[in-house]
């Protein structure tokens, strides 16, 4: 990390927090307190990417290498593997391909809302 404090997630959280606190709760315009708790929830969205975005990309990638049988980029391997399910490559596998789709929505949710996910995991 090339900076000193604040850290990048220290700041994002700083300004999340200061639309959450006072800016959304404060502003009488309701225009002002839309537009301040979408800006909270995209930095929500930033902050969960910075603290687990590296792990999730790293397990995304690794079934998607044990799938298609050779590792690369991880938006590389999602083309491919959304290729070879459109011309049924893949069918013989299908059970890995639905466990490997769905624990990528799981995680992606995980970042973008995990308000959306169900309390128990296996469902």
């Amino acid at each position: 990390m090339t900076q000193d404090r604040p850290t990048a997630p220290e700041l994002v959280q700083a300004v999340r927090e200061f639309l959450e606190h006072d800016v959304m709760t404060t502003s009488t315009d309701k225009r002002v307190q839309f537009h301040a708790r979408v800006a909270a929830n995209a930095l929500g969205m930033v902050e969960r990417e910075l603290a687990d975005g590296g792990a999730l990309d790293a397990a995304e990638r690794g079934r998607a290498a044990g799938l298609l049988g050779h590792d690369d980029d991880v938006r590389i391997l999602e083309r491919e593997l959304a290729a070879r399910i459109r011309d049924g490559s893949l069918d013989d596998r299908l059970d890995a391909v639905r466990a490997h789709v769905r624990a990528t929505v799981r995680e992606k949710l995980l970042v973008a809302n995990p308000g959306y996910l169900p309390a128990d995991p296996s469902a």
